[in-house]
């Protein structure tokens, strides 16, 4: 397998993706040859620095960058030779599996769309969010900011994408997916949630155990919680917020060193053809490292592939 790594996006770039990509390849389970994306005269001295192996690794020059603050659609059309651009042109034409950066989200999510398509029968794509449990479980919260308005049908959609995610990529072996709602009783909500819960109630293709309220995310309720993305990136940012503040204030504790973003890389979009990955513009090597390790494993289980069947 070949997986592409956009070496110029973040804000670290591109030391921490380069030391990333060597902390993956030390990895005893690393079977994946990596195709570094980025500024051949920047990064070959730092690629020789870490002695990475240069039979698992080649470098595809990018002589630009898109930018956080640049608009996504407009910058990717403009920037062909980017490294962000360069990479969807690798992936859509199959010289690489998947692709990662931790670049301008924007553009991350308009490449994914439009260069490799969403599955068949998939209405709009989703991003999720790994929920640390406080039993040492763990969740997935799925939209968290892709989708800020849903319909129903697409959040029925957004279960089984996030069902087959939680089993193959969580190893959850029958996860229990909740509705996320104002109460636990059938009924309850706003017209979105009335109208997704005898759906999501029908669905033959999980495993819906009812409505799971804002106090059951952090518990273990439900594996894989169903919202639309406004909702879904507000409890995401507030989970961010509690790592910073047991930080900042120097609180040491087991399940809140698990809020560290760190420690799960990035996020995959779902419900396209090929694994795609969105890190935070933060990300640092452990961050490049997991995302690569991601990767490998949602091409190894073939994720997208049992998602389509699914989804039929």
């Amino acid at each position: 397998m070949t997986i592409g790594l956009d070496m110029m996006g973040g804000d670290f770039a591109p030391l921490e993706a380069v030391k990333g990509t060597f902390e993956y390849l030390q990895e005893e389970n690393s079977s994946a040859f990596l195709i570094l994306i980025g500024d051949e005269a920047g990064l070959n001295p730092l690629v020789a620095e870490y002695k990475i192996p240069k039979d698992k690794i080649k470098i595809v020059h990018a002589d630009e960058v898109i930018d956080m603050h640049e608009h996504p659609t407009k910058a990717l059309k403009e920037k062909q030779r980017s490294s962000i651009a360069i990479g969807f042109h690798l992936l859509a034409s199959g010289k690489i599996d998947a692709f990662i950066s931790a670049g301008n989200t924007g553009a991350m999510l308009v490449g994914a769309l439009f260069s490799i398509k969403a599955l068949e029968g998939v209405l709009r794509p989703t991003i999720s969010t790994i929920i640390p449990k406080e039993n040492g479980g763990t969740g997935l919260l799925l939209d968290v900011g892709l989708n800020a308005d849903c319909k129903p049908e697409q959040l029925n959609q957004f279960a089984v994408m996030g069902s087959v995610f939680a089993q193959t990529i969580l190893g959850i072996e029958n996860p229990r997916v909740g509705l996320l709602n104002v109460g636990e009783e059938e009924g309850k909500g706003n017209i979105l949630c009335q109208a997704t819960f005898p759906m999501l109630k029908e669905n033959k293709h999980i495993n819906f155990i009812g409505n799971v309220e804002g106090r059951d995310v952090f518990i273990d309720k439900a594996d894989v919680m169903v919202c639309e993305g406004f909702t879904g990136n507000i409890i995401l940012k507030l989970a961010e917020s509690l790592y910073d503040i047991t930080q900042r204030k120097k609180i040491q504790h087991d399940y809140f060193d698990r809020f560290n973003f760190e420690n799960y890389g990035g996020t995959p979009v779902l419900g396209v053809n090929k694994p795609v990955i969105i890190g935070h513009g933060i990300s640092q090597a452990r961050s490049f490292k997991n995302m690569i390790a991601l990767a490998q494993k949602m091409i190894e289980k073939n994720v997208m592939q049992r998602m389509k069947d699914e989804l039929v």
